[in-house]
């Protein structure tokens, strides 16, 4: 978990690679579901930390490198292998998984069965990290207050606002936190304000000018966002790892996976959009399947904590 003193920065043997492609993999799954975010995924598999860091390596000497094609130097102040097999993971599941999970959520008992296991994952990696904390007022009060914003986030009800070049960048750089934010959906933070589908239907088209803006707000939320988040980790560890927490508990409610609609609408586009979600009690047929893929999900974190744990005992902790 997060605090583990096991770097995976400077990956040496196939196995380690091999475990960074399928973190990858499990991020880029984790960023195809709405209210599911690829950062809880890097949280739940140790990762966070190194990404944080590989991602704050990047600065204006690291551009210099790339400029003078000083590849060698750029490797020993930047983590390149860690970050190329981690995005590699990430772009192998999104493209290979895309169709597969845009079918699973528009299937009722599918989007159920789904989102059962996703909620076992973060239920998990909830108690797993939270075990860590030190219970004191700053830890207790962090985790309230991480789980009030996720919780006042996930339930604001969607804009409707102009694709202009201020609001896409703005967009970019809001969304492009939330996904390094365990419990928050850089995807679900596009649709509140308002542009999710015009950058969905922009990437479709090829409609580089829209692309560019949103990548563009992307690169200076990354940057800034990345720096203020390892100072917190480096500064403020406890307090910082239970506002996470609480992040992800506050996520709960979007992932819950028995939900009816109560308010919708039609967009700009005339396509339906569901604007307030209630949580309904477990029931139906999706019931025994939706338990045992959540409890799947909860194991599978808990036996990948023991492990961790393991390695950082052998490693000399």
């Amino acid at each position: 978990m997060l605090e583990n003193n096991v770097s995976h920065a400077r990956p040496r043997s196939i196995a380690a690679y091999a475990r960074l492609f399928l973190t990858g993999c499990a991020m880029g799954a984790a960023d195809l579901v709405p209210g599911v975010s690829g950062g809880t995924m890097a949280f739940v598999l140790g990762v966070y930390q190194d990404l944080l860091d590989g991602i704050r390596s990047f600065n204006l000497e690291a551009l210099r490198l790339v400029l003078r094609l000083r590849l060698g130097e750029l490797e020993r102040q930047i983590p390149l292998r860690f970050l190329l097999t981690l995005w590699l993971g990430i772009l192998t599941a999104i493209f290979g998984l895309a169709g597969f999970l845009s079918s699973t959520l528009e299937d009722p008992v599918g989007r159920v069965h789904l989102f059962a296991f996703f909620f076992g994952l973060v239920l998990a990696s909830i108690v797993a990290v939270g075990a860590q904390l030190r219970r004191s007022p700053a830890t207790a009060l962090a985790l309230l207050s991480g789980a009030l914003v996720a919780f006042a986030i996930v339930n604001l009800v969607p804009a409707d606002t102009e694709p202009s070049t201020i609001n896409l960048f703005l967009a970019g750089m809001v969304a492009v936190c939330a996904m390094i934010l365990p419990g928050i959906s850089g995807s679900f933070i596009l649709l509140i304000l308002g542009q999710y589908d015009h950058v969905l239907r922009a990437a479709s088209e090829r409609d580089f000018g829209t692309l560019f803006t949103v990548a563009a707000g992307s690169v200076v939320g990354i940057v800034i966002f990345s720096r203020l988040l390892g100072w917190l980790l480096r500064n403020r560890p406890q307090t910082t790892i239970a506002t996470l927490v609480g992040f992800m508990i506050g996520s709960l409610w979007k992932i819950w996976p028995w939900k009816a609609c109560i308010a919708s609408d039609l967009d700009r586009h005339g396509d339906y959009r569901c604007l307030q979600e209630a949580s309904l009690a477990p029931q139906g047929e999706t019931l025994l399947p939706a338990l045992l893929l959540m409890l799947t999900g909860f194991a599978a974190v808990t036996l990948f904590n023991r492990y961790a744990r393991r390695v950082e005992g052998a490693s000399g902790g």
